[in-house]
């Protein structure tokens, strides 16, 4: 074989790791953008590499890519970001490949929006160890080796992680997804005809939201009152001049599943301009989440866009 046709063989071989590859740093990172870059950092090594030395090579580009994520987490730069408030993960529109692997319900739990931001509490090595072996069920032998650490050592950062998710974590399971969309639908209603009482009702007695304020704010917008989420959800689901000149337009309101929950997208022409996501327990609405910043949808919109949408809740807005 001529060293053309090994450079095609080879590529071809990364190429057939490229999403799940892309999928373990969206859940290490948090963000599709980040996740994509170093996929391609990646490639640069493997071309870099001498190929014929490496005898397993989705091994190989896993713990490259696992430490170029963690070489991510513990940048300056990144400790700034986040710890400045004003992080939320991207989210991405159900069938993305970057969401997988969904067989478990370990797997999709682990690239939920409520997961991937309790992750924000590990450290770096917990938050991999977490990942490879909840999503990817690597054993902690293999992980050891990913993250030159001790199989114990991987052992007591997997029990730390499980027990802080799990005491930050909300219950109820998932949610019957016909049950998912009669609510949410019932909230889109209540908040569009301004009915406090029946929003109050869908939500839980300790529910938060969360909102980017369109990315027009250094730092995210918490409430944290069933109250206060019905008057703001009151006020920011009544369209008005304003919101539809920032919008760009008038949009019409699509539902929707985001990272595997419920979620309402505002849609104009085939641009996604807010996504409103949706954590259920119980049957009551326990975390929303309000995403309009352009840069957080850049590539949930390339997915709409080659999606084909039910007909939308709300026609214009």
């Amino acid at each position: 074989m001529d060293s053309t046709a090994t450079d095609r063989f080879d590529t071809s071989r990364f190429e057939a790791s490229r999403n799940r590859l892309a999928s373990l740093a969206y859940r290490l990172l948090g963000s599709a953008a980040d996740a994509e870059d170093v996929v391609q950092d990646a490639f640069l090594h493997w071309e870099a590499a001498n190929r014929q030395l490496i005898k397993v090579p989705e091994a190989w580009l896993t713990k490259v890519v696992t430490n170029l994520c963690l070489d991510r987490l513990r940048s300056a730069q990144t400790r700034r970001e986040r710890a400045a408030g004003a992080w939320l993960p991207e989210p991405l529109l159900d069938g993305d490949p970057m969401l997988g692997p969904a067989d478990t319900f370990e797997q999709r739990e682990s690239v939920s929006l409520a997961v991937l931001t309790l992750m924000e509490r590990l450290s770096p090595v917990e938050r991999a160890v977490y990942v490879l072996r909840e999503a990817f069920s690597y054993s902690h032998a293999e992980i050891a080796q990913i993250l030159a650490i001790t199989e114990s050592a991987s052992q007591q950062h997997l029990h730390r992680a499980r027990r802080r998710i799990t005491a930050a974590r909300r219950g109820g399971g998932e949610a019957d997804r016909a049950s998912a969309r009669r609510i949410v639908e019932e909230f889109l209603a209540a908040a569009s005809s301004g009915r406090t009482e029946q929003l109050v009702a869908l939500l839980t007695d300790d529910a938060t939201a969360i909102s980017d304020g369109a990315g027009l704010t250094e730092k995210l917008l918490r409430y944290d009152t069933p109250q206060r989420i019905a008057a703001i959800a009151r006020a920011g689901f009544k369209p008005t001049p304003a919101k539809r000149r920032l919008a760009g337009g008038t949009p019409a309101i699509h539902y929707a599943l985001v990272n595997g929950a419920p979620a309402i997208l505002f849609v104009l022409g085939d641009q996604v301009v807010g996504s409103v996501t949706f954590d259920i327990t119980n049957g009551r609405i326990a975390t929303v989440r309000g995403i309009a910043a352009p840069t957080r949808l850049a590539r949930l919109t390339e997915a709409w866009q080659q999606h084909k949408p039910d007909t939308p809740l709300v026609t214009q807005w």
